[in-house]
């Protein structure tokens, strides 16, 4: 009995060959297909390589013109800028020497300021002691207040403060009545030629005797005025009488000429210091004239106690005369001007 299955027959490929065979041209065809688009990849690749290199360069040239150009840019940019800042610095330097003149301008006119300040309230003081009058200094230290609100200056504000102390003091203050003094010194003038010496001899009353109606009674009435008369005149030889100033007691009639003369020049040195209102020499002179009366003249006349009265009276009035003055804003004035 034979095998169902026949031995395979020499020279003819079996089905496992076949297969096997088979296998393989599918792997070639499949490594075929695969090289070829493995093959057209890499063109891809390469084209798209080579495309993109193009591209690089192309980009690259146009990034090296850009830099160029941006170079150019940043050269001609920092010249404008050193060129600015040149321009920037020159600014700056006109802007300093600007304000330095502007400070100097403002100094100048600050101490010109100053200046016509100081010398207005000085004219202004002067004026009031020729008028007797402080509507001159009010008036102008209003004026210097008006001009400082105005400059408003910082370091003018302790001058501000010094004027409005001033005029609160100055416009407090009671002058005294110089048309009213000249009075009454040009009256104690007036008396002092009627003032009786203190040695001198009391004034005689002689008796005026009645009409006489006959020659018997003007014979009669003229020795009784005879005989009047020489006793008037013993009654003087010898006279007693109480003089306080040794001076006074042995003055001369001659001495007493100048010592009415000299009264009469010490009234008149008076009022012309209160015209000048030099107030130290017109209480002085006060009160020498007022120790000169009551050392030469009669103390118990009636004309010697009037001009007592007056000299009395004038030092009593001059005694409260305060010369108007502005010394605390001059020297606020002159504190700014020095800087201070």
């Amino acid at each position: 009995m034979t095998s169902p299955e026949s031995p395979p027959l020499e020279g003819r490929p079996t089905a496992w060959q076949r297969g096997l065979r088979l296998g393989v041209w599918v792997l070639l065809a499949l490594a075929l297909v695969s090289s070829a688009l493995l093959w057209q990849k890499l063109d891809n690749i390469q084209t798209q390589l080579a495309r993109q290199s193009s591209e690089a360069g192309l980009s690259a040239g146009q990034a090296l013109v850009t830099a160029r150009q941006a170079q150019e840019v940043a050269v001609d940019s920092a010249a404008k800028v050193a060129l600015f800042d040149q321009r920037l610095a020159e600014v700056a330097l006109q802007r300093s020497q600007l304000e330095e003149l502007m400070q100097s301008l403002s100094r100048a006119r600050d101490e010109n300021l100053l200046v016509d300040m100081e010398s207005a309230l000085a004219l202004a003081q002067q004026q009031a002691q020729l008028t007797g009058s402080m509507e001159p200094i009010v008036l102008t230290l209003q004026a210097v207040d008006v001009r400082l609100a105005r400059a408003a200056q910082p370091r003018l504000a302790r001058v501000q403060r010094a004027v409005a102390k001033d005029l609160a003091r100055i416009k407090g203050m009671t002058l005294a009545d110089t048309p009213a003094l000249l009075v009454k010194m040009d009256e104690l003038a007036l008396l002092i030629d009627d003032l009786p010496l203190a040695n001198a001899p009391p004034p005689k009353a002689l008796d005026k005797p009645p009409l006489a109606r006959t020659p018997t009674e003007a014979v009669v009435q003229w020795g009784e005025r005879l005989l009047q008369s020489v006793q008037t005149e013993l009654k003087d030889l010898v006279r007693v009488s109480r003089i306080n100033d040794p001076q006074a007691a042995l003055l001369s009639p001659e001495q007493s000429f100048f010592v009415r003369e000299n009264l009469k020049l010490r009234v008149l040195n008076a009022r012309l210091g209160l015209l000048a209102r030099q107030v130290d020499a017109v209480r002085a002179d006060l009160k020498l004239s007022a120790a000169t009366i009551g050392r030469y003249f009669d103390p118990g006349a009636r004309t010697t106690q009037t001009a007592l009265a007056l000299v009395k009276q004038m030092q009593t009035d001059f005694g409260t005369f305060e010369q108007p003055r502005v010394d605390e804003t001059l020297a606020a004035l002159a504190a700014a001007a020095a800087g201070h």
